[in-house]
């Protein structure tokens, strides 16, 4: 988001040179109102960045004090000891991080296929009934995604998934660790699947309507030389909606990381790193969630506030990387053409 609010300011100051050297061939009046209008989007673009830089220099200040305690070892310490003011950031690190990969793991390739089903295959009639539909369930508060997990989901997952893969592929070696134990359908991968669930309808919705902009004639090209739907879709659609779709799948991602209450509900919230997936875990707003409003000001009001800071910084390396991703994209394509 901050990448994307420079461009846009860069952009706007380079228009703004651009018509003011122009400015003696255009009227009085249109002028004027073409002078309020950049000026305006300026504003609005430098109000971006100084709302992020507000927030990042809030969380910083805040944190400062556990910083100052334990230095940058706090992203890498697994202490979180509220009674010995020990604490540190890693095991909720590891929990967002890794129920976010997870779930966009399992999102991502459903998504491509409800997306690439309402609009290549699925019939006229059910189109639309169908996309509202995944659109409503993008509109669903998370609080109840988290009660269907706890109340339906978890005790579902404990008596039939978790046993299936436990004796499946708990004994392949090397990953067989990460489906050991027999949990009691609360951790880390019912809270992965959750998230998978809540970020899936984001994803179809933006993938379908990139899906959308593509020219039919390229579409019926490859049908009329006998193309399959399949052969179609890698050959014409990806291509062509690569940097939509990419898009589509970081605005997923950086839904996953920052939820709250459905992960809080059923990830465990247990303060340990253990590797089976099935076991109790904690991640950033979770943690947040439990002890933010019962912290002290003190150590324990600081760690909460570096946590902050630390998915703050998470969410932007996400953001930059997918940003120059697609930047690299774009001149590779450039120079194959």
């Amino acid at each position: 988001m901050f990448l994307i609010s420079v461009s846009i300011f860069i952009k706007i100051y380079m228009s703004n040179e651009k018509k003011q050297s122009q400015a003696k061939q255009v009227p009085k009046g249109q002028n004027l109102l073409e002078f309020i209008f950049l000026r305006i989007s300026q504003a609005s673009a430098l109000l971006v960045l100084i709302v992020l830089l507000g927030i990042f220099i809030s969380l910083l200040i805040n944190a400062w004090p556990v910083f100052k305690e334990f230095g940058l070892g706090f992203f890498f310490s697994s202490d979180w000891n509220i009674n010995k003011n020990k604490f540190g950031g890693l095991i909720s690190i590891y929990g967002t991080l890794t129920t976010s990969i997870i779930a966009l793991l399992i999102a991502t390739p459903l998504s491509f296929g409800i997306a690439l089903f309402l609009t290549e295959s699925c019939p006229i009639f059910l189109r639309r009934p169908l996309g509202i539909a995944v659109e409503l369930l993008a509109a669903v508060p998370s609080i109840i995604y988290g009660m269907f997990g706890l109340f339906i989901f978890s005790p579902i997952f404990a008596e039939y998934v978790q046993p299936f893969l436990n004796l499946t592929l708990g004994h392949i070696p090397l990953i067989g660790i990460l489906f050991s134990g027999n949990g009691n359908g609360i951790g880390i991968l019912c809270a992965s699947l959750i998230l998978a669930m809540m970020i899936l309808p984001f994803i179809t919705a933006i993938m379908r309507d990139v899906f959308s902009i593509v020219p039919p004639v390229l579409k019926e090209s490859a049908y009329g030389i006998g193309c399959t739907t399949w052969e179609v879709s890698r050959h014409i659609i990806l291509p062509y909606t690569k940097n939509g779709l990419i898009g589509g799948i970081m605005l997923g991602l950086g839904r996953a990381l920052g939820e709250t209450m459905a992960v809080t509900f059923v990830i465990g919230n247990a303060q340990k790193i253990q590797p089976s997936l099935f076991a109790p875990g904690s991640s950033i707003a979770s943690t947040l969630a439990n002890q933010f409003g019962e912290a002290m000001p003190g150590l324990h009001f600081s760690a909460l506030f570096a946590l902050g800071l630390a998915l703050f910084i998470i969410t932007l390396i996400v953001l930059s990387l997918a940003k120059l991703m697609i930047i690299r994209m774009e001149k590779n394509q450039g120079a194959t053409t």
